[in-house]
């Protein structure tokens, strides 16, 4: 089952897919070293098959949620386990 994140929160990749598709009206494909592992960047939508559209420093790219996990929660958690 895909995780769940609301529009406007923090995400960070915690592996990199073979491959990354742009966030354009016609997606297009993008090696996957555009992003990197522990990059952040912000939901801006949800797309059909489990895809999240998220806004990263060099452009917004549609990622498959068992690729990424909520920046906000991991450091909570961290921090409550120090």
């Amino acid at each position: 089952m895909s995780q769940e994140f609301p529009i406007g929160s923090k995400v960070r990749v915690i592996a990199l897919p073979p491959y990354i598709k742009t966030a354009d009206p016609m997606p297009m494909l993008r090696p996957p070293n555009v992003v990197s592992i522990g990059e952040e960047g912000i939901v801006i939508d949800r797309r059909p098959g489990g895809y999240w559209g998220i806004r990263f420093a060099r452009g917004n790219f549609l990622i498959d949620s068992q690729y990424i996990e909520n920046a906000e929660n991991s450091v909570i958690s961290n921090s409550e386990s120090e």
